[in-house]
């Protein structure tokens, strides 16, 4: 089927805010290119590695969304999301279905986050290994790589977490990168909960190919509240989404956390750190913030009696 694509140009400096609107406006993919480059085509980035960042001045951004997606509806939105944003620098076209899941592998070499734990692309045979854990990865068109800040900070929480035998919920489960990484770290069962379609099909396939399916569950919501309901407590819970999320689902996720459980939220730009801290503080201790780029992940325990 066609996808409705959206174009726009801005400097290297609007780019994770602009990553985080298009996210939370629903972009299925988001690509990065250079804006001056003498040939469309020229240095596409489809996710940012690790620690990396493009060296470009000024950066087009291409964005996917389904078709059929109000323009407009999505232009008076992202503008205010991003009020700085050029409005000449919007353009939309339809472009037909291609293999838009695959063109990461083109790129994708296998990662190493925290002490143990290694993401695969499926399509490269990982060593044999006594010592190191390892996810085979095909995320489809659903969020989670492991190349983006936020993801390699969970999983680097994850990797550094005694597991062995505990239940975990991935709220946003995207590809299911979470989830199951825990599970291949000695996590006894996982929730994975998005309202993503496509996120909780690529979770299966992936599940599937890491021999964990039959560990893990899925649930489909339209909202987080609703989620919450039908959802007993874990002992550990991670969630990367966005900001607002994050602080509107701070009651749902302590419920969702058992007394003395750890939690990690991410998708977290730097400036909205100090507010998030302060929400979870009614519910959580040993609260901890660690930074990459932009990007913050925060960790704590669930308190006794809050």
């Amino acid at each position: 089927m066609p996808w409705l694509e959206l174009s726009l140009t801005l400097q290297a400096s609007q780019q994770p805010r602009a990553e985080a609107a298009l996210e939370e406006l629903g972009a299925l993919s988001v690509t990065l290119r250079d804006a001056d480059a003498e040939t469309p085509d020229e240095q596409a980035i489809f996710e940012p590695g690790v620690g990396e960042l493009p060296l470009w001045a000024s950066i087009t951004m291409q964005a996917l969304f389904e078709d059929g997606t109000d323009q407009r509806g999505l232009s008076a939105a992202l503008h205010e999301l991003l009020p700085a944003l050029d409005a000449a620098s919007l353009h939309f076209s339809t472009v037909e279905d291609q293999d838009w899941e695959r063109a990461w592998m083109d790129q994708y070499q296998p990662m190493q986050f925290g002490q143990r734990l290694w993401i695969y692309p499926w399509n490269i045979e990982p060593p044999d290994a006594d010592d190191t854990v390892v996810v085979r990865l095909d995320p489809g068109l659903a969020f989670g790589s492991g190349t983006h800040p936020t993801t390699a900070l969970c999983l680097e929480w994850l990797d550094a977490q005694d597991l062995q035998g505990r239940r975990v919920i991935d709220f946003g489960c995207g590809s299911g990168i979470l989830a199951i990484a825990a599970l291949k770290l000695g996590a006894a069962s996982a929730l994975a909960i998005d309202n993503d379609p496509q996120a909780l099909s690529a979770t299966a396939d992936n599940a599937e190919r890491n021999a964990v399916g039959e560990r893990l569950q899925r649930l489909s919501v339209e909202a987080g509240p609703q989620a919450a309901a039908q959802v007993e407590p874990a002992e550990v819970m991670v969630a990367n989404i966005l900001a607002g999320p994050l602080a509107a689902l701070a009651p749902d996720f302590a419920r969702l956390t058992c007394p003395g459980g750890r939690l990690a939220i991410s998708g977290i730009l730097a400036e909205q750190e100090a507010g998030l801290l302060e929400r979870y503080a009614e519910w959580f201790d040993e609260l901890q913030a660690e930074r990459r780029e932009d990007w913050v992940r925060i960790s704590g325990r669930r308190r006794h009696g809050a």
